[in-house]
């Protein structure tokens, strides 16, 4: 079975770790095209020997981009397409019909209930979207919550497939070493409290509670924010008219995988925080959060199907807060103040395995060839 996953970039989000963690456990005969920005992720996936070609869109209504992946997909005799994201759902699965592949499987991501990808969900948006799925034969949903909403916006049950998120938990494990160096590389104090945040920097993501919650703790709590977009320089200026500009570190992208042994990836910068909050009111799945409590961190969320669908005492070290910094300073106080606990990784973090997030996608593969495909699974 030859598979061509098609996406919009290869920046480091979490729905393209994803695509990079599902590969390194699926058969060597996948591809990966993406739509513009082949950024970290398209290098570990060449790394790890995965043919990555670049269709160099120029933006969203770049129709020269359709031609070139139809002759893309008709050149690499695919049995399977399988996009990634709203602009490469809606390309790749046109280009896939128009090359003769009846075969398309998309995966949603990242549809919350009032946004997809950033996008506020207008009825442009998701008239779109529809027209889209109608091209294709399955639809995965990272989560029972996505499910629901693809459900409710009218597309049939028999078509939306559960395949949660994987971790790879051992890439997780606490490094003590690690914890040391990445804190002496960011300039954090070694006995400083450090919460973590994970995540695009976009309003949805809401980090503006974190620094506003930073105000109301002590000076030897420290905010760490991992990732990059369109909100860093509003988020800056909120820190420094809070007073707290000195107590925020802005790490960047980071790589799930670092290309050298020793540079500063997203286990190690886990491994360097106290607690993980995230703030953001509306999640498809809540991937960062589950990768903390694989690294055994305490978490603190708003909004994470990812905890909120398993059974229940499963993620002890879960807890829901309000989304206001009055909440999180609260838990925050809380916790600097008890013994740190052995950072072991949670059952909740166990429940997802990557291993079987693969061999779901493969039956879901299998189905989409076949003349009709499945019910919904929920897990």
């Amino acid at each position: 079975m030859k598979v061509l996953h098609v996406i919009t970039g290869l920046g480091a989000g979490g729905a393209e770790q994803q695509l990079r963690l599902l590969l390194r456990q699926l058969p060597k005969s996948h591809d990966v095209v993406t739509l513009t920005n082949p950024g970290q992720v398209a290098e570990g996936l060449t790394r790890d020997g995965v043919r990555v070609a670049h269709l160099g869109m120029a933006g969203n209504r770049d129709g020269r981009a359709l031609p070139r992946l139809v002759r893309l997909i008709r050149g690499g005799r695919y049995d399977v397409v399988h996009t990634h994201l709203y602009r490469a759902c809606l390309y790749g699965r046109t280009a896939a019909r128009l090359a003769g592949v009846r075969a398309v499987v998309a995966t949603e991501h990242s549809l919350g209930d009032t946004q997809i990808e950033g996008r506020p969900l207008s009825r442009g948006v998701r008239a779109l979207y529809l027209a889209g799925e109608r091209l294709g034969r399955a639809t995965i949903a990272v989560s029972p919550a996505v499910a629901e909403r693809l459900h409710g916006w009218g597309v049939a049950p028999h078509r939306v497939h559960v395949v949660p998120n994987g971790v790879d938990v051992s890439r997780f494990t606490y490094d003590a070493a690690a914890r040391t160096r990445t804190r002496s590389a960011l300039g954090l104090p070694a006995d400083a409290f450090v919460i973590g945040g994970v995540g695009r920097l976009v309003p949805g993501k809401r980090f503006d509670v974190l620094i506003d919650a930073l105000r109301e703790l002590p000076a030897d709590v420290r905010l760490l924010l991992v990732g990059t977009g369109p909100e860093e320089e509003v988020l800056r200026q909120a820190a420094d008219r809070a007073r707290v500009g000195d107590r925020v570190v802005f790490a960047g992208e980071r790589p799930h995988t670092a290309a050298d042994p020793g540079s500063i990836d997203l286990p190690a910068l886990l491994s360097a925080m106290d607690v993980l909050a995230s703030p953001s009111v509306d999640e498809a799945f809540g991937l960062a959060v589950v990768e903390a409590l694989a690294g055994g961190l305490p978490v603190l969320y708003v909004t994470c199907p990812a905890v909120d669908d398993l059974p229940a005492g499963t993620a002890v070290r879960a807890v829901r807060v309000p989304c206001t910094p009055a909440s999180f300073a609260v838990e925050v106080r809380r916790l600097r103040a008890e013994p740190a606990d052995a950072r072991t990784p949670s059952e909740a973090a166990l429940h997802y395995s990557i291993a079987r997030s693969a061999t779901r996608h493969l039956e879901v593969y299998a189905a989409a060839l076949g003349a009709s495909t499945p019910g919904v699974s929920t897990r």
